[in-house]
């Protein structure tokens, strides 16, 4: 492939994946069919892709069906087929890991089932509702009661149609994770980033780099407060409106941050053991959509995905964003997702820039961790060594990276994410 023609692009977004598109020196187009690379919103997937002829130069960021793995009810049903299949075949061992994510039922389709096992647990535990295909919080909330889920499938504002008695949103109703670990007194989660350039072998990279999302809010559980989404959501978007919000503070710590506190806190072998439970987690919900994903020579896939840890150290997943912001609040955050972004068209390699002598097991920020099998074989513990939270020296530094005015006059005292 010529490396001296000019490289188009295609976007709807205006953020960092723009600005480093431009800084590639690409050229935006609106033409529909004429470019090299799109990075698309998922609607152009489900409405156009299937409608146009990708040529051998062109890639896109989604996988036709990315929904199996990102719609939080698919990702449910694929775990849970996942964990029968392995229990069918007497891989019961392999079957027992799949256990990182919460009882778990989709409603209304499922309520008779959430209403059976409801009746087993004990009284006052806490259950969290989850709208299937929102994001940042959206329609979120906690309950304890069975006749709080009647309220809900009464109340249109809940309805897919207002004008439609009885209809609902479909929801996912999970076991809400009341033992969180928290760091001052704070709930917060991992937003942690894999990239995938193929399923048909099934190709994943996990990129050093990731940040922790920190509530405002001292956390709680008492139960007249379960309403207190400043308490209980970590979502930046749902941070930010909190009066407490401070912009100059943030709310954000750099994954590496937190793997040192963890190690000064629980010892260095249980901060290794927890980031590459993080690793095996992420893995493992991957395969559980393998067979099912339509792969495609011309598609990549880079997931955010959302990691909570308990009180025991033990790695839950939330759910997995097929389109993580790439927005940036801050100077820290521009410069985490600029070489996020980077890193990920470098290794699309658009421009054919990549040499067949390319050590294939690192590319920037990235650790290639499963190439149709795992890259590292396990140590005499059965866990791998994880690169999450760890340096990356190939980083752009700060200073070399150009940002927005609006960025540059904002002071924080937001560290470094990197």
């Amino acid at each position: 492939m010529s490396r001296s023609r000019n490289y188009k692009f295609r976007t709807t977004l205006y953020n960092t994946i723009y600005d480093v598109m431009i800084a590639r020196g690409w050229k935006e187009t609106d033409d529909d069919t004429d470019w090299d690379f799109h990075w698309a919103d998922k609607e152009w997937m489900r409405e156009v892709f299937d409608h146009v002829h990708l040529t051998d130069r062109q890639h896109v960021n989604h996988f036709r069906n990315y929904y199996e793995l990102c719609r939080k009810d698919n990702l449910i049903k694929n775990l849970k087929r996942m964990k029968r299949g392995l229990e069918k075949e007497g891989k019961a061992e392999a079957a027992a890991e799949y256990d990182f994510f919460p009882l778990s039922f989709t409603l209304p389709a499922e309520y008779g089932m959430f209403a059976e096992e409801y009746k087993k647990v004990p009284s006052g535990t806490v259950f969290i509702m989850k709208p299937i295909g929102s994001c940042q919080g959206r329609g979120i909330f906690l309950f304890t009661k069975l006749q709080h889920i009647a309220d809900w499938r009464r109340d249109s504002r809940f309805g897919t149609n207002s004008g439609e008695q009885g209809t609902v949103e479909n929801y996912i109703v999970q076991r809400y994770i009341d033992r969180p670990l928290l760091v001052g007194g704070r709930k917060f989660d991992l937003r942690i980033y894999a990239l995938v350039t193929s399923y048909q072998p099934l190709t994943v990279w996990l990129y050093r780099a990731a940040f922790c999302r920190f509530t405002q809010q001292r956390y709680s559980m008492n139960l007249k407060n379960i309403g207190d989404t400043f308490v209980h959501l970590t979502n930046v978007a749902v941070q930010k409106t909190n009066p407490n919000y401070s912009k100059q503070q943030g709310c954000k710590w750099s994954v590496r941050k937190l793997k040192l506190w963890i190690m000064s806190k629980f010892g260095e072998a249980a901060a290794e053991q927890v980031f590459s439970d993080i690793q095996d987690v992420i893995l493992r919900a991957l395969l559980s959509v393998q067979k099912v994903m339509i792969n495609d020579k011309h598609c990549f896939e880079l997931y955010g995905y959302d990691v909570l840890l308990d009180a025991d150290l033990k790695v839950w997943v939330i759910e997995v964003n097929a389109s993580p912001s790439l927005s940036a609040e801050t100077s820290a955050d521009y410069d985490l997702k600029y070489n996020l972004l980077m890193d990920t068209l470098n290794l699309v390699d658009v421009e054919g820039k990549r040499v067949p002598s390319t050590p294939d097991d690192r590319a920037g920020g990235y650790d290639l961790i499963w190439k149709d099998g795992p890259v590292k074989e396990p140590g005499p513990d059965g866990s791998t060594r994880s690169f999450l939270g760890t340096c990356n020296d190939n980083a752009i530094p700060s200073h070399k990276i150009t940002k927005p005015a609006a960025l540059v006059a904002k002071h924080t005292n937001e560290k470094e994410l990197m």
